[in-house]
């Protein structure tokens, strides 16, 4: 009998599923598509922890790709994950040829390496498909560019003249069975009184996910509602955020909530196991996701949330992935980096149970069209595709 399922070595950065947001997609899409006949081998880009030598890292990658002699190789690529060194670019002049390399673009479109080329001259290499500023030679030589939202589609095209694959990904946290009672002891556990609402931030807590001017807008916030509370679910240490760097920003955030007097209405939870996260957001009244780049659909903690049924509040996001906006699944927050705009938004929210149940009832909705089955299936007819095949 043939054996016919695809196999696809796939290399990504070092960092842990707990830790880094492309490992833990990674881990879901990996589990996914096994589910359609891919079987998939991970392949880390990790350097010697003494050393931390980014290109060694690449030719022992390289070297283990070459040993498993797979029908595809797929990179997924951001450059937080590999610590924005230049090296992952690299990988296509270290990997076999004849294999087609498919790339997948999770960070795009404000990043260069190196930083110092004037922008004439990276618009004329990218259009010569010669080099990219951002993912070095992974994106002019691949077969196929997969983004997870339109508005990194329009970047890469407009550089390129190239078309992206645009596979959307999934929640990153399913809704686990009990989490709702779990959700309720949870409020117990914090002693909030029956009809105290709590707020929720989930993901990994990271500068550039606003967190300073949600706390900022606690203020307004309790005017309004004594009793709120706010529950930050999330680590500080990531890929993205070393540990120094991470302890820090805690102390940061800390010591605003003791400015604002609001030390005792905010707690930080740290990572929770999944089975944790999904009652914390059973617990919440809102979620409010204030990134200061504005948030959209390649956010597996926006999916995760309305997945959950939670009313979410989040930053308008960037032109081309109006598609979140225009669904109605969302409240948005006019303006970034703005408390005031964040308190007047999730107030309205707070002070408008119908409008909070219309917002649930329409986030799920929105949610239920991205799942893992469906990235998977998509993956698989890319590979398919790719290699000559008949898509299944």
């Amino acid at each position: 009998m043939v054996d016919d399922r695809i196999r696809v070595a796939m290399l990504h950065g070092p960092g842990r599923p707990d830790a880094d947001g492309v490992s833990d997609y990674v881990t879901h899409l990996i589990e996914a598509l096994d589910g359609v006949g891919v079987e998939v081998t991970p392949v880390p880009v990790r350097p010697d922890e003494d050393r931390g030598r980014w290109r060694g890292a690449a030719v022992r990658a390289a070297r283990r790709v070459r040993e498993l002699a797979p029908d595809v190789v797929h990179v997924q690529f951001a450059p937080s994950a590999y610590r924005f060194s230049g090296q992952p670019g690299l990988l296509p002049w270290r990997l076999p040829r004849r294999v087609p390399l498919v790339t997948t673009l999770h960070e795009y479109g404000w990043w260069a390496c190196p930083g110092w080329l004037p922008g004439r001259l990276w618009s004329a290499v990218e259009r010569a498909r010669c080099w990219d500023r951002e993912s070095g030679r992974l994106v002019p030589v691949s077969a196929a560019v997969i983004v997870t939202n339109p508005g990194h589609g329009e970047v890469v095209r407009a550089r390129t003249g190239r078309a992206a694959t645009h596979i959307p990904i999934a929640p990153n946290v399913a809704d686990h069975v009990g989490a709702a009672t779990a959700g309720q002891r949870l409020r117990a556990e914090l002693g909030l009184a029956g009809g105290a609402p709590l707020l929720a931030f989930f993901g990994f807590v990271h500068p550039v996910k606003g967190l300073r001017y949600l706390i900022e807008a606690l203020p307004e916030l309790r005017r309004a509602h004594p009793d709120l509370r706010l529950l930050v679910v999330g680590g500080f240490t990531s890929q993205a955020l070393p540990e120094n760097e991470a302890r820090a920003f805690r102390a940061e955030l800390t010591g605003l909530a003791r400015r604002c007097g609001v030390a005792d209405a905010v707690t930080f939870t740290g990572h929770l196991p999944a089975e944790r996260v999904s009652a914390a957001l059973h617990a919440a009244d809102v979620a409010v996701l204030p990134f200061t780049a504005g948030v959209g659909t390649k956010s597996g903690a926006l999916l995760a949330a309305l997945a959950h049924g939670v009313p979410t509040a989040v930053t308008v996001p960037d032109a081309g992935d109006d598609e979140l906006r225009r669904s109605g699944a969302v409240a948005v927050i006019g303006e970034r980096r703005d408390s005031a705009a964040i308190a007047r938004t999730v107030g309205k929210l707070l002070a408008d149970p119908v409008l909070r149940r219309r917002l649930a009832e329409r986030g799920r909705a929105f949610a239920a069209a991205y799942s893992w089955p469906r990235v998977a299936a998509a993956h698989r007819d890319l590979y398919a595709r790719t290699l000559g095949r008949a898509s299944a």
